[in-house]
């Protein structure tokens, strides 16, 4: 089953695997007031990543094996022995810290 908000899902599930990232730093790079671009939710909610909590620590957010596989089924995981230092997207000098979007949204 194809969803529309997949592309995002992605994009999300590929920039949460780059790096450790806090539960504070997602929700704050991918928070909208649009109740139709639900990204964040829509992961979740399908397993593709989980919050875990460590005593003293922030909570992390990290991929389930669910999350690595949908990305590896879109093409999405790269395969880290041949990525040369410094490539990536063409735009943020070869590096995304977090991805941007512009979306309307219409209710």
């Amino acid at each position: 089953m194809t969803h529309d908000l997949d592309p995002l899902i992605l994009d999300l599930l590929e920039w949460i695997d780059r790096e450790p990232r806090s539960h504070a730093d997602v929700i704050d790079v991918w928070r909208t007031s649009c109740p139709r671009l639900t990204v964040w939710e829509d992961a979740m909610d399908r397993g593709f990543a989980v919050r875990e909590h460590k005593q003293g620590r922030e909570t992390m957010v990290r991929l389930t094996a669910a999350g690595h596989e949908f990305l590896r089924e879109h093409g999405r995981i790269a395969d880290i022995a041949t990525e040369v230092a410094g490539s990536g997207p063409p735009f943020a000098g070869g590096r995304i810290a977090a991805p941007v979007y512009f979306a309307t949204c219409a209710i």
